[in-house]
């Protein structure tokens, strides 16, 4: 049975990788996968009262990162509703290819900072669509969108799933991880930015007028800027509220959008029944991603089993043997490898099985905010743009703007990997200045 559950984790894992080839949703492949590897746990020996002791505990840390992730797409999604982006995009009047490039850029990444990489990608290819009319110009844009999205989220705890997992989990403190990898992150930015600024030239054609779809959206620019503080400073409070209370994430989440959701409803409740129910969080709740959430329960699900099961475990001593992970150089090569594996399988099971293979040991690497969590933070997050499968930003743009795998790989692949280089090179260089 042990090594049965280890197969079958192996076989969802290639049914999430491949979906696309496969057309089965990953949701339904990892909900299936933690299921059956969860049963095969109970049918191999295993008392019944201890598996669900531990099933249960599991639930309970799954459970805090489901409604936090809910939370967090819903406030975004209420934001996007009310069209309270379009403050920010409706500033931008440039045509120079470079100076879009910085700008769209930058804004990327400080947006998946503040909110998360997918959604900024989703909101960030509907700006694009509106500013740039040539598809390979705005298909190497949007790759650009994919690697912003992925570091600025990555030294946020509330930017990138992982990120967020390790911030839950205890691995990592919100103050550290935005400390540590900021600069990181940063780097992973600029290399292919500078790059390309030496490798571009002229200007975007915009798209005419009547090619943009026109909005007869009953908000009025009052309710969008309204709409805007309220959502990003709701999501800004959580880690404050963390901070302050140290109750668990999720429930600072649920209040901000408890209290977006009364600013809402208030501001909305002169306006018609169907107007209400089209702009207001109980109509946004229908568009949210609800198969990423059943996701990310199915395969965290399937990782716990793994841990309960004691697979992790001896993975995590194998690697000990083999590569070493007393040394900052055996560390170093570990986080790096599970960032390039990030780009062919899910960033996320790779994050939870790490958190199960290795404790915090107090004194060791794997301290609490210690090297390897913060390291493991920035690769997790940003080795995913290696591939456009390799992140949900990236597998988001590929299906809104329809971009084939092998023109990712061709035009942004090798981008995407001198900031990662580029990235872990600065990580390396600054805990070499503060350490040593």
């Amino acid at each position: 049975m042990y090594f049965l559950m280890i197969a079958v984790f192996v076989l969802g894992y290639a049914a999430i990788a491949f979906e696309h080839s496969l057309k089965i949703d990953k949701a339904a492949a990892a909900l299936v996968t933690g299921v059956l590897c969860w049963t095969i746990y109970v049918f191999g020996g295993a008392d019944i009262h201890d598996a669900e002791h531990h099933l249960l505990e599991h639930l309970s840390e799954i459970s805090g990162i489901l409604f936090f992730l809910l939370g967090a797409m819903t406030i975004v999604e209420v934001v996007d509703s009310h069209e309270g982006f379009a403050v920010v995009t409706d500033k931008i009047s440039t045509n120079s290819i470079r100076s879009l490039l910085w700008i769209i850029a930058i804004l990327t990444f400080f947006f998946s900072a503040i909110l998360d990489n997918l959604t900024t990608s989703i909101v960030m290819i509907s700006l694009l669509r509106k500013l740039i009319k040539d598809q390979p110009t705005r298909w190497l844009f949007a790759g650009m969108v994919v690697i912003s999205a992925n570091a600025g989220g990555a030294f946020s705890p509330i930017g990138d799933v992982t990120t967020t997992m390790l911030w839950i989990g205890g691995q990592v403190s919100a103050e550290n991880i935005i400390a540590f990898i900021f600069l990181p992150s940063v780097a992973c930015l600029l290399a292919p930015l500078i790059y390309l600024t030496f490798t571009l030239k002229g200007e975007v054609t915009r798209p005419e007028e009547d090619e943009l779809q026109s909005s007869n959206h009953p908000i009025s620019r009052k309710e969008q800027i309204t709409v805007l503080i309220a959502g990003v400073a709701g999501l800004l409070f959580v880690p404050i509220f963390k901070t302050v209370t140290h109750l668990p994430p999720f429930m600072g989440m649920m209040f901000s959008l408890g209290a977006l959701w009364l600013i809402t409803d208030v501001m909305h409740r002169d306006k018609t029944p169907d107007v209400r129910r089209s702009i207001g969080v109980l109509g946004v709740l229908r568009k949210v991603d609800t198969p990423s959430v059943l996701f990310f329960l199915g395969i965290l699900l399937a990782v716990a089993s793994l841990q309960t099961g004691g697979q992790l475990i001896d993975l995590a001593a194998a690697l000990d043997a083999s590569i070493g992970t007393s040394t900052q150089t055996g560390i170093y090569f570990i986080g790096s490898i599970i960032g390039v594996l990030s780009a062919i399988v899910d960033n996320v099971p790779l994050v939870a099985a790490s958190m199960g293979m290795y404790e915090m040991i107090p004194g060791t690497y794997f301290a609490h905010d210690d090297l390897f969590w913060k390291f493991l933070a920035y690769c997790a997050g940003t080795g995913g743009s290696l591939l456009i499968i390799g992140s949900a930003a990236g597998v988001a743009v590929m299906g809104l703007e329809r971009i084939p795998f092998g023109w990712y790989l061709k035009k942004i692949s090798f981008l995407a990997l001198i900031g990662y280089v580029a990235g872990i090179g600065m990580y390396i260089l600054q805990r070499w200045i503060i350490f040593g």
